[in-house]
């Protein structure tokens, strides 16, 4: 007699606890293992989308913090060469680089607005707890039996 069959033998093909259990818990993990899976091919296009924008914003500041102080002398005295007030010669040069820097930090936020929540991942997760919650044990019928057997197919 095997635990957990009440006293009685088993039929021929019927599976104990521990197996009907072992069973579940094997099915289980596989989903969880593809739920996990499914997460991961979500969320990698988002994390390429947000490794983009995040490079964009790395050279906009670099951009902005290293090269202005070198460039920016260099151009202003260039203007200043062409007549230019050495005032406005550099109030140009300051507003080119800031001009760019805002075009890569809007380049930068187009990105970012492109990154979206695994729709399809919570969806699945929540489609198998309500399974879950409503799963109730019942004991396998003849013909299941006779199915899992091979008797029928």
């Amino acid at each position: 007699m095997s635990a957990g069959t009440a006293g009685r033998a088993p039929y021929e093909g019927e599976r104990s606890i521990g197996e009907l259990f072992a069973a579940a818990t094997n099915d289980l993990s596989a989903l969880v293992h593809d739920e996990i899976a499914l997460a991961k091919a979500e969320i990698r296009a988002d994390v390429k989308r947000g490794v983009t924008g995040g490079v964009s914003f790395s050279v906009a500041g670099v951009v902005a913090l290293a090269s202005v102080p070198m460039l920016s002398f260099a151009a202003a005295y260039g203007l200043q060469a062409l007549g230019l007030t050495l005032g406005w010669s550099f109030l140009i040069v300051g507003g080119a680089y800031l001009l760019l820097a805002a075009l890569l930090g809007l380049l930068a936020m187009r990105s970012f607005k492109k990154i979206e929540k695994p729709h399809r991942t919570i969806e699945g997760a929540q489609a198998t707890a309500d399974v879950l919650k409503n799963a109730r044990p019942r004991p396998a019928t003849k013909e299941e039996i006779d199915r899992a057997l091979g008797r029928i197919s």
